[in-house]
């Protein structure tokens, strides 16, 4: 099985009602808030960290502006993946 074939995906509508395929690379909970690391298919150079939202009518991805939230839920995937890296 290659390391595509093991990652969960999500279709997202962004604000125009375009849909775009992302790779969820990570899933992190961290002080009280959900954050996830995706991929776009088509720019795997990339990633996006992004803040997980649930309302009663679904779940909505928010952008993160701020730097530091930014890095902490990069370190700590970094350190999940260190403790844990794939084979």
């Amino acid at each position: 099985m290659t390391n595509e074939q093991e990652r969960d995906y999500i279709i997202v509508q962004d604000e125009s009602g375009l849909l775009k395929k992302f790779a969820v690379e990570a899933l992190l909970n961290m002080e009280e808030q959900t954050y996830t690391l995706l991929r776009s298919e088509h720019d795997q150079h990339n990633a996006f960290v992004m803040q997980v939202e649930n309302e009663e009518d679904g779940q909505y991805l928010i952008g993160i502006d701020d730097p530091f939230i930014k890095s902490m839920v990069l370190d700590a995937y970094a350190i999940a993946v260190d403790a844990n890296p794939a084979d």
